[in-house]
């Protein structure tokens, strides 16, 4: 078992006391990551403050260097990567090896989409005659140092959604991993290390977030924050922090609405992939489905036989449906099948567990006085709600407290445009599952699912902040 360290200003750096990590899907102790508390965290801060006046200093070009780097160099050990992070979150090897390769990809676009940063040049006079002698240069300039706090989903993908553009646009980094997946994001840290970042412009820290999450979130050197997590937590950081910058990609109710003249056997294709990709643990997983009777039958018999195809596994078997990343989700996701069959729900495929493993399951005939309706479940578990038409798709769909994404099944292009512009979400995907790519796309939620734009450009531009200067001719 191998002892990982923290990456503090520009070098491996361990704790006393340590965190021992295991395979979910088998138990066997991984290896051991620093416990950081808050009083380590003072070296790790103040080595991002003074690194960032001399990388901001660079020409992008040159920060654009470095990240092709290590691009290049994350390509090269995509097999290796991704089977540890297959081992340490339970993703099947191929999946997880694709987020590295896919991880590389964003880094290397990053850079190129850096080197187009462009500032602005206003004419006072468009506005009004009195001010035709002013001219306004507006130029972008970093926030600072960001803190980046990455989800054990994807602790490769959504580390480096969050450093690459902090890093392109001159800002430093302290990357706070997730515990289940902190040797993952280690990883990535070591990849920009060696392509080479310069002492304290990325920094790492491990350890438990109920230790030093406030600590981290309320530190005077943080100027800016970019978290990936739940609504719970993610309420809770916007809070203590008060006027700093926030970026938020938090949780989501998903649903996918099949119209009448859908293509059933495209829907029920994409909503199974949808809902069971990675055993449903992701924010943009699909987790409910709003069909009328005229459909209901046929749409589940349809999901029902997509389900069948289905393997139940292990990760290094490539399995479609792996075990969970713990029992704690196992158990929320079992309270909440077993709620929605005590009120009427009926169980199309049989409910199988074994301790963190739970197989992929349909219930028919969700309600909504069931939770199944409104909770997110981090797991693989699919509710149909039936309705009568798509006005009230719209409204059961608008009543959650989320708003992320929806996906539209129709062949009625105008239609779908009517109703995605109706739904309170992010994004709508028309005849396809839910899902967060490409990468350079906008990607955001509304209401309890998030603040703020991500995508590669929007990312960069989240991260600094413009400054106008006005001249007078």
């Amino acid at each position: 078992m191998k002892s990982y360290l923290n990456l503090v200003n520009g070098e491996w750096k361990g704790t006393s006391q340590t965190i021992t990590i295991k395979e979910p899907a088998t138990g066997k102790e991984l290896g051991t990551v620093p416990a950081m508390e808050e009083k380590e965290i003072e070296e790790v801060m103040q080595s991002a403050r003074q690194a960032q006046k001399e990388w901001q200093a660079l020409a992008v070009v040159e920060r654009a260097q470095i990240l092709h780097q290590a691009a290049q160099l994350l390509k090269k050990e995509a097999v290796e990567i991704g089977t540890l992070l297959s081992k340490e979150i339970a993703k099947s090897r191929a999946a997880s090896i694709q987020e590295v390769e896919r991880t590389a990809d964003l880094i290397a676009y990053t850079a190129e989409e850096g080197c187009r940063m462009e500032g602005q040049i206003l004419e006072g006079g468009s506005f009004s005659k009195k001010d035709q002698n002013k001219i306004a240069f507006v130029h972008k300039e970093a926030m600072g140092v960001v803190l980046a706090i990455a989800p054990f989903n994807y602790p490769v993908n959504l580390a480096a959604s969050k450093i690459a553009p902090a890093l392109i646009g001159g800002n430093t980094v302290v990357f706070k991993t997730p515990t289940q997946g902190a040797i993952s994001g280690l990883q990535l840290a070591r990849i920009f290390h060696e392509a080479g970042v310069p002492a304290g412009v990325l920094n790492t820290v491990t350890g438990r977030g109920s230790v030093i999450g406030d600590a981290l979130v309320t530190h005077p050197e943080v100027d800016a924050i970019n978290f990936t997590g739940s609504t719970e937590i993610g309420t809770h950081i916007a809070e203590l922090a008060g006027m700093k910058p926030c970026i938020m990609e938090l949780g989501g109710k998903d649903a996918a609405l099949v119209l009448e003249d859908a293509d059933l056997e495209n829907a029920a294709k994409e909503i199974v992939a949808g809902a069971f990709q990675y055993s449903g643990q992701r924010c943009t997983a699909i987790k409910r489905v709003f069909v009328t009777e005229k459909n209901a039958d046929a749409l589940v018999a349809a999901i029902q036989k997509e389900m069948e195809t289905l393997s139940v596994g292990l990760p290094e078997e490539n399995a479609d449906i792996t075990p969970l990343i713990d029992r704690f989700v196992a158990d929320h996701i079992e309270f909440l099948i077993e709620d929605a069959l005590l009120k009427g729900a009926v169980a199309k495929t049989k409910y199988q567990r074994e301790r963190n493993l739970i197989w992929p399951m349909l219930l028919d005939q969700v309600t909504v006085d069931m939770d199944l309706a409104w909770e997110e479940p981090f797991g693989p578990v699919l509710p149909i709600l039936r309705v009568k038409d798509v006005e009230e798709m719209i409204r059961l769909a608008n009543a959650s407290e989320y708003g992320l994404q929806s996906a539209i099944f129709t062949n009625n292009y105008p239609l779908a445009m009517e109703i995605g512009k109706a739904l309170k979400v992010g994004t709508v995907h028309m005849n396809h599952r839910t899902q967060r790519g490409a990468d350079h796309f906008p990607f955001l939620g509304i209401k309890n699912s998030g603040l703020g734009v991500q995508g590669i450009k929007y990312s960069i531009d989240a991260m600094m902040r413009m400054k106008s200067f006005v001249f007078e001719r």
